[in-house]
């Protein structure tokens, strides 16, 4: 059995999703984006045969459609998704899953009413590290995981000047919703506990100034706005008493980009992390999985070997949603999680905002 995909954005993801989906079988059928030479060029790169100028048209074009991968600025991830999901269709969306928890509830519900598969883009959770760690995880190694740490920090890395990247009616946020996905890990990691408290804090430093520009040659709009924060840093109790502390920045002044989830477990800890040579430039990385142990009395620290993956599991997640719908696999993520860490954001912010501890 082979599934139908529409894909709605020709940005900079619609590679990976490609060949994610087609890795599974399924047969991408057409291409949609606001800018429909964009859509063209798109499709002409990646063998596509039909192309639209948005959504509707695609959906009324292609009825035998199975399913839309979603790749398109953060304000639209809801609206797309809930479009199709009424259209009956699958949906695989870009991270964040919209800008908003009150907004992934409303997608939470029209997926169960359509009883179609909704999963999001959190490809982190499909590296080769994070398979390894969760057999451990899986297998009782590690025990209860009491605390974690969660960064995604850059020291150069903001993604343009006045794009919608940093505009906050756009995307929702700067990088603690651009970022997630180490908190996301982390809480995946841990089992997603009931989130309880939540304190945060945000700073706009270097925000506005280009020296601290990401290597991705997005272009800057020079009318446009920047409104988002720089970097944020939290703390995240849970009901069950285990505790998570985040920091995400593209521009912070520290060392060099890194990528890390560190946990310490009742049995053993745990640390996946990727550090770059340069903010943004993955040849240049370094990766590490490691377990921190006790055996026969002595510190063991255990060096998980796993293969390399470039796409930093972009291609793996993208094939899991397939599978997902085919029903060969379980679901690397659902919308309840969605929801769960969308609160954390929203009260993030929140309490950023307020300067006081927020209820979640």
């Amino acid at each position: 059995m082979s599934i139908k995909i529409g894909i709605v954005g020709a940005g900079g993801m619609t590679g990976y999703h490609v060949a994610g989906f087609r890795r599974a079988g399924a047969e991408i059928v057409a291409m949609a984006d606001v800018s429909e030479a964009a859509a063209k060029r798109a499709a002409a790169k990646h063998g596509i045969g039909r192309t639209f100028g948005g959504l509707s048209a695609m959906l009324a074009g292609v009825p035998g459609l199975d399913a839309v991968s979603i790749i398109v600025p953060n304000k639209f991830h809801a609206p797309l998704a809930l479009q199709a999901l009424r259209a009956g269709k699958h949906v695989f969306c870009e991270k964040p899953p919209a800008i908003s928890a009150r907004e992934v509830q409303q997608l939470r519900a029209a997926a169960l009413k359509a009883r179609r598969v909704l999963m999001f883009n959190f490809n982190n959770r499909a590296r080769p590290e994070s398979y390894a760690m969760m057999n451990y995880i899986a297998g009782g190694t590690v025990g209860a995981i009491n605390t974690c740490q969660a960064k995604w920090i850059r020291r150069a890395g903001i993604p343009g000047f006045g794009g919608w990247f940093t505009t906050k009616a756009l995307s929702g946020g700067g990088p603690l919703i651009d970022l997630l996905h180490m908190m996301d890990l982390g809480l995946y990691f841990m089992g997603y506990p009931e989130p309880a408290y939540i304190l945060a804090t945000t700073y706009r430093d270097h925000i506005n100034n280009k020296a601290f520009k990401g290597p991705w040659g997005i272009a800057d709009v020079a009318k446009g706005t920047t409104d988002v924060e720089a970097a944020a840093h939290g703390f995240v109790t849970f009901k069950g008493g285990q505790a998570m502390t985040f920091q995400v920045s593209w521009a912070e002044m520290v060392q060099r980009e890194e990528v890390s989830v560190a946990f310490q477990g009742r049995k053993a800890g745990g640390l996946v992390r990727r550090l770059f040579g340069t903010d943004g430039l993955d040849q240049t990385a370094i990766d590490s999985c490691e377990l921190y142990t006790l055996e026969h009395g002595r510190m063991v620290n255990r060096s998980i070997v796993v293969p390399a993956d470039e796409a930093m599991g972009r291609i793996r997640s993208a094939e899991n949603f397939v599978r997902v719908v085919l029903g060969e696999e379980k679901p690397l993520n659902n919308p309840d999680q969605a929801l769960t860490l969308m609160r954390i954001v929203d009260g993030a912010y929140k309490s950023a905002a307020t300067g006081r501890p927020v209820t979640l």
